[in-house]
């Protein structure tokens, strides 16, 4: 018989979700359990570190800056769409300034510098920046743009690591139980509630766990942005954990999902999402399906399966967005002042993922002024790649159109419309933002491939949006006839959330902050409650 542990809440999946999740349960009284698959962080950890939030936020008033719950309402409506109900998506905003108030709480540090010009990610100078598509076209009709990338405080790349240590810091001090290398098989479901898992796990004690460590940290970050690059030491590390690990199993009155999506789960992408099968997966090997499969064992219902985000960033540098981007019909992709995910979103499914931005000298030239001001090592060396030997040059449209392998006839139209918007003030055709529309008249003109099999120099990074559809007011987990499943929530990338519909910086993690909270918190309750129940015994 295998090893049984008992706990109030059991917590699958350790990023910031299932962190979020396991503080909240501690602070509510609970005795908390987190199983991970690896060592904690999951995707949390190797992302930027953005939190999208708004309504106020004191970032946003030190900056300067005026937003309210309602604007901040307005604009996510927007993004979200049906991806949660209303009052789901109104509760989100009014708790949104706070929840960068409860992050500082936790350990995590946040400031309000923010960044002068359009960037997908700010350099180390600038820590609160418009990190969606409040300034663009049709978002910004309606709600007034401002400022809700708030990227935890920390040099390069670790912000994400360095937010998530500090919610795993914070979970330690309210004695949270962490058990990593633990990878659950079932659920345990009694009379049609969810009353713990079974899983293995490789001992910390056992002669393989060192070597596991040690190669999991060597290739951690390469995965997340070439993962083609460490599969022989990947497979290595899934055979040490084969080796080492044994059967246990962990009882408690709830169970929250929160073990990521499914990027790296590729028949599952063909299957929901097959226009995204070669954009290279941004996450680890455990976002492979395996937390929403769960919940399909137990009866749940899942939703927007088929949204994935392909980030297609033009900027840093802020100049590239004042060129145009068209397919190889020539035809306009999008206003590329769109956030990356946004305008990759059209890229890749009204243009099956091929595409060129193009140039003129005047946008080049300022493009390259701005590499060394405006940019972060990994986007330096994707610059650098453009610069130099990936982009076509040429002296007229119609011969960088021959290069590029695009339509001359509708490229020249397509600049010709935009050229002439500029010049008779109406504006460009596509509604790009007035101060970075810039007409394309002086040759030499440039052009790089945007396409998704592009270069590996130039990926289109992604993860996916769909999972278990939960309770708006409760986080439990929902059935196919929209029935609650009792003890089982799921909360992060593990479900639908407020960015199921469509991504944009900081609102992944924000919304795994939100719905993990929001499952530890009623998880708790419902023990309370139970215990109120409980009938004295003398």
């Amino acid at each position: 018989m295998p090893e049984t542990q008992q706990f109030d809440v059991i917590v699958v999946g350790y990023g910031d979700a299932g962190a979020a999740a396991a503080i909240e349960a501690a602070d509510n009284g609970a005795r908390v359990l987190v199983l991970d698959r690896a060592y904690g962080g999951g995707a949390s950890a190797l992302s930027g570190g953005v939190v999208y939030a708004g309504g106020g936020t004191r970032q946003q008033r030190e900056a300067g800056y005026s937003d309210t719950v309602e604007n901040l309402y307005n604009y996510l409506k927007q993004e979200s769409g049906d991806s949660v109900d209303e009052a789901t998506l109104q509760r989100f905003c009014e708790e949104s300034p706070g929840m960068i108030t409860w992050l500082e709480e936790q350990g995590a540090q946040f400031a309000g510098s923010v960044a002068p010009y359009k960037t997908s990610y700010p350099t180390d100078r600038h820590y609160l920046y418009y990190s969606g598509n409040e300034k663009a076209y049709p978002y910004n009709l309606t709600a007034e743009p401002a400022p809700r990338g708030h990227r935890a405080v920390a040099k390069g790349l670790a912000s994400g690591k360095v937010l998530w240590q500090s919610l795993a810091g914070s979970a330690k001090r309210k004695g949270v139980t962490f058990l990593p290398l633990a990878r659950v098989s079932s659920l345990i479901i009694e009379d049609g509630a969810v009353k713990g898992v079974r899983y293995r796990a490789l001992d910390q004690a056992h002669p393989n766990a060192a070597e596991h460590a040690k190669l999991t940290k060597r290739t951690g970050k390469i995965g997340n942005w070439a993962p083609d690059l460490v599969k022989k030491q990947i497979t290595k590390i899934e055979k040490l954990w084969n080796e080492g690990s044994v059967e246990r199993e962990a009882r408690g009155s709830a169970v929250v999902l929160a073990a990521g999506g499914f990027i790296y789960n590729k028949e599952w992408v063909a299957r929901y999402a097959p226009e995204f099968t070669s954009i290279s997966p941004l996450g680890t090997p455990a976002d492979d399906g395996q937390g929403i499969q769960l919940g399909l064992d137990a009866g749940a219902a899942t939703a927007k399966m088929g949204n994935v985000t392909a980030w297609r960033f033009l900027s840093p540098p802020s100049a590239f967005i004042e060129g145009v981007t068209v397919g190889v019909n020539g035809d306009r992709i999008k206003n590329e002042d769109l956030y990356g995910a946004t305008h990759g979103n059209v890229l890749m499914r009204e243009f099956g993922g091929k595409g060129w931005a193009v140039y003129d000298s005047v946008s080049w030239k300022k493009a390259r002024g701005q590499v060394w001001s405006q940019t972060q090592i990994f986007q330096k060396l994707q610059v650098v790649f453009l610069m130099t030997i990936g982009h076509k040059k040429a002296r007229t449209l119609g011969a960088l159109a021959a290069k590029m392998g695009v339509d001359a006839a509708g490229l020249g139209k397509t600049v010709d419309a935009y050229n002439r918007g500029i010049a008779d003030g109406s504006g460009d055709p596509a509604h790009k933002d007035p101060e970075l529309s810039i007409p394309l008249l002086k040759a030499p003109f440039y052009a790089f491939d945007i396409s998704v099999d592009s270069s590996s120099f130039y990926p289109i990074p992604g993860l996916t949006l769909g999972g278990l559809v939960t309770d708006g007011e409760t986080g439990l987990v929902k059935r196919q006839d929209g029935t609650l499943i009792p003890g089982l929530y799921a909360a992060g990338r593990n479900a639908v959330g407020v960015c199921s519909n469509s991504y944009v910086s900081g609102l992944s993690l924000a919304d795994c902050i939100f719905s993990g909270r929001r499952a530890g918190r009623h998880a708790a309750a419902q023990l309370r409650s139970a215990d109120e129940r409980e009938p004295t015994r003398g």
